[in-house]
């Protein structure tokens, strides 16, 4: 009876053992010289699901974007993509209703009542969506090259892209018995159920923590990183692993982790990932936190934020680098079609003062305006007794009621830029909206105005 019980025991240990291994045959790629340990390990059953979730959607074929009248001229309220035909226009709003919404369809963003207006918090992110988009393909080549994205690349036919995180809540103080866990011994997906720290991204995909690793030699002389340091820096390093699907010898030659003289030219793209995400969580995503209802939003209040798995989804390129975005041009940079479409004076963009225009209808703080505010917030940071004033302004034509809110929404997305600078937001004072002279329409940029005063 004890052999037996013996036996069995034995037995669940060794499924125990392995149930983490994964079944054989498995196929490995070499992709470095013979004996630099630089392998990629492919399970082929697990390939095939990925490879089947990475299919790019059929291509409309482009229209003529020169035929027939501009999208800003029959439509309202298109700051962003008005250049365009109206032909154009129509296959990329329907291309980006299949990529994001094809369930819930053009009313996922707007109003079936008022199209033109901005009344769905959805059409407010959208639009900023789509600047990220173009910003991406334009001024981050050193990570996506030609290949570009779309908002298919994150969202896959879901209206939330799938692979997003938000801030991890702090350590339960009443569970102090246990003592400060920093982050650690929590296993979840995202660092490969290991110990590591439960939120690297906060660390190094929002904040700009320096990666590094204990160094070769003893303390003090060769210190780079504490061991946490190190350990948060191995929790990155796993999600980037599993967001693309591939082990550490995609980005690193085993000889030495650590030379960028050895690594293959995928560390350096990667380099640029890393720093694309954290752009893009801070200049954009971030900002838009006011915008979403609580039911949108994490544990701790904060907007779902992007990471390496949000584009890419378990294959060292998203969509196996399927060129969509080739086949939207409107979607691969924004000069043109702010040019054309907002006409706006640049900002001013002074120490003590900047004034900030927008485009019709729009609260959105784009481009070159966004941009006003950096001598500003550098004037604030360098005097903390120092105060934001901002007043936001609007057109004497139309609704009174309807002006006033977009220019206090002007004026609070403002204030939540300059917030997002690092400035507390006890020190942004905002105004009551203002309304500039009765024969200044809506189309005049100085009627859509937000000034900001340092005090």
């Amino acid at each position: 009876m004890s052999n037996r019980l013996f036996g069995a025991a034995v037995a669940l240990l060794a499924a125990a053992l392995v149930a983490g291994c994964e079944r054989p045959p498995v196929d490995t790629v070499q992709r470095g010289y013979r004996g630099t340990g630089m392998e990629l390990v492919y399970n082929p059953r697990t390939e095939l699901r990925v490879a089947e979730a990475n299919q790019a959607p059929a291509v409309t074929p482009p229209a003529d974007s020169d035929a027939g009248p501009k999208a800003r001229d029959i439509y309202k309220n298109v700051p962003l993509l008005g250049h365009l035909s109206v032909a154009e226009f129509t296959r990329v709003m329907a291309a980006m209703t299949e990529w994001v919404s094809p369930e819930q369809g053009c009313n996922y963003c707007h109003d079936p009542a008022a199209m033109g207006e901005d009344t769905k918090y959805t059409k407010v992110v959208a639009r900023r969506m789509i600047e990220m988009t173009q910003h991406i393909n334009a001024d981050w080549k050193p990570h996506v090259a030609a290949t570009g994205v779309t908002c298919y690349t994150c969202h896959r036919g879901k209206a939330v892209p799938q692979q997003v995180w938000f801030k991890a809540p702090p350590q339960d103080k009443r569970s102090d018995f246990i003592g400060d866990l920093a982050g650690q011994n929590q296993p979840m997906k995202m660092v490969g159920m290991s110990s590591l720290t439960i939120d690297p991204y906060s660390l190094y995909l929002l904040g700009d923590q320096t990666i590094g690793v204990g160094a070769a030699t003893a303390l003090p002389t060769g210190h780079v990183a504490s061991i946490l340091h190190t350990e948060e820096t191995y929790g990155l390093m796993m999600h980037m692993s599993a967001g693309l699907g591939v082990n550490c010898t995609y980005c690193h030659n085993t000889r030495n982790f650590k030379s960028w003289e050895s690594s293959p030219p995928q560390r350096t793209t990667a380099w640029h990932g890393i720093r694309m995400a954290r752009d893009l969580n801070n200049a954009y995503l971030e900002p838009l936190t006011k915008s979403f209802p609580a039911n949108r939003l994490g544990p701790l209040g904060d907007v779902a934020k992007v990471n390496c798995a949000t584009c890419h989804q378990g294959v060292y390129k998203p969509l196996y680098g399927a060129q969509m975005a080739k086949s939207y041009p409107a979607l691969l940079t924004p000069t043109a079609a702010k040019a054309v479409a907002d006409g706006l004076p640049p900002p001013m963009a002074e120490a003590n003062r900047s004034v900030l225009y927008f485009g019709v209808g729009s609260a959105t703080l784009e481009g070159e305006q966004a941009k006003g505010l950096t001598k500003l917030i550098a004037t604030l940071a360098a005097t903390p007794a120092a105060k934001a004033q901002i007043s936001g302004y609007h057109s004497a034509a139309g609704e009174k009621a309807s002006n006033e809110k977009l220019a206090k929404d002007r004026a609070v997305n403002v204030r939540d830029a300059i917030v997002a600078g690092g400035i507390a937001p006890a020190r942004v004072v905002l105004d009551k909206p203002l309304q500039v002279g009765a024969n200044v329409s809506g189309e005049d940029p100085a009627a859509r105005r937000v000034e900001v005063t340092v005090k």
